[in-house]
């Protein structure tokens, strides 16, 4: 029980410690408007990137600072068709013969860009015009390598379970990226929002998450990651409890390789954070199967006893929500939160013994339920 408090409590008093003990104030210029290349990988997007592609050039930006960069990653849909319809010189279009991936396909956008900032969304992410202002403005201080934003999810269905679940999950984590935030230190980006200087940027490994091999290494080379809170995407969520499930054990592996092959940027309190952050909950699904247990071989003992109810309930819970996700029934944060939960842990900890197994996630489907045309409130 230590290591789930820890992992869902201490860390977070970790964090407000620090950012009360060495905070830090990075310099904000509203008037910063540096050249910017957006980067995007594209693979069969044909209900989204029409009206991606729309948004982003009618940002509130100087067009002759703002550039589209996008790669079709071996589209088999109507992707590169409607891409090669657009007639705006600031869209430069890239077709990826065979398929890569995307990082891949990032790192040959990365290539062809010239702009200061690099700044990565996906296709499917709905993004206001004015959020490209509330990133680019940190950046005015030298000191700061990378921003982020934060994706709230627009459920499908009104009470969907796993959607439900993410919304708390989504909240929490929130308050997480606030306080690493406030210490300069934001672990991981979000891959729908965030920027970089190009003089930073290294070529991603395919097996990797970019949204945190960048801030790892980033972060490694003495700059700040910082969190903008005002930048936010609207992404549809997936109502599907298997389309969750594969997706957390994609990012999931994708970390513990990560946390392998970029140790050597693990150092001091990035260390701390990622043991925390990542590391301890990947394995979470371990210290509940262990409670779990040992509250029935303790039930005599009617503290064990009430514990090893709460556990019924909660595993009850769980078990109730994901009958109703599958049957694509409603339900409240009574059983959204616990599936949320056991779901995460099973799929984490899957994911982490794919990498050990060498088991790698170069190229990866997308959530189809996510994909439904342009998100709207």
């Amino acid at each position: 029980m230590v290591w789930l408090g820890y992992v869902y409590a201490g860390y977070f008093v970790g964090l407000k410690l620090l950012s009360i003990l060495r905070p830090v104030k990075p310099q904000i210029d509203e008037s910063f408007l540096p050249s910017v290349s957006v980067l995007i990988s594209a693979r069969n997007e044909e209900k989204d990137i029409g009206w991606k592609v729309q948004e982003t050039l009618d940002w509130d930006y100087p067009a002759d600072r703002l550039k589209l960069l996008i790669a079709s990653d071996a589209s088999e849909d109507r992707t590169d068709e409607i891409l090669q319809q657009v007639k705006d010189p600031r869209l430069v279009f890239v077709r990826m013969e065979k398929r890569s991936g995307k990082n891949l396909a990032l790192n040959r956008l990365a290539q062809l860009a010239e702009a200061e900032l690099l700044f990565f969304t996906d296709a499917n992410s709905h993004i206001a015009k004015g959020c490209l202002r509330r990133l680019v403005r940190h950046f005015a201080d030298p000191r700061v390598g990378c921003v982020t934003g934060q994706t709230h999810l627009v459920p499908q269905v009104e009470h969907s379970v796993i959607e439900g679940g993410s919304g708390v999950y989504g909240g929490y984590e929130s308050a997480i990226k606030r306080l690493e935030s406030r210490i300069g230190s934001v672990l991981a980006s979000d891959g729908a929002i965030f920027a970089i200087r190009r003089s930073l940027f290294a070529p991603v490994v395919p097996e990797l998450a970019n949204d945190l091999e960048l801030p790892l290494r980033i972060a490694a080379a003495g700059y700040w990651v910082l969190l903008e809170p005002e930048a936010v995407v609207l992404e549809r969520d997936t109502s599907s409890p298997w389309e969750s499930f594969k997706q957390r054990r994609r990012i999931s592996a994708q970390g513990a390789l990560a946390m392998w092959r970029l140790r050597s940027t693990l150092g001091g309190v990035r260390g701390w954070q990622f043991i925390s952050r990542k590391f301890l909950r990947w394995l979470t699904l371990i210290p509940m199967a262990l409670a779990l247990v040992a509250s029935a071989m303790l039930a005599r003992n009617p503290f064990f006893a009430a514990a090893l109810g709460l556990q019924l309930i909660f595993y009850a819970a769980a078990i109730a929500g994901l009958i109703l996700a599958v049957n694509g029934r409603s339900g409240g944060r009574l059983v959204s939160v616990p599936l949320y939960v056991l779901l995460g842990g099973a799929s984490t900890l899957v994911g982490f013994i794919d990498t050990c197994r060498g088991k790698g996630f170069a190229v990866w489907e997308i959530p189809t339920l996510s994909r439904r045309g342009k998100v709207t409130t």
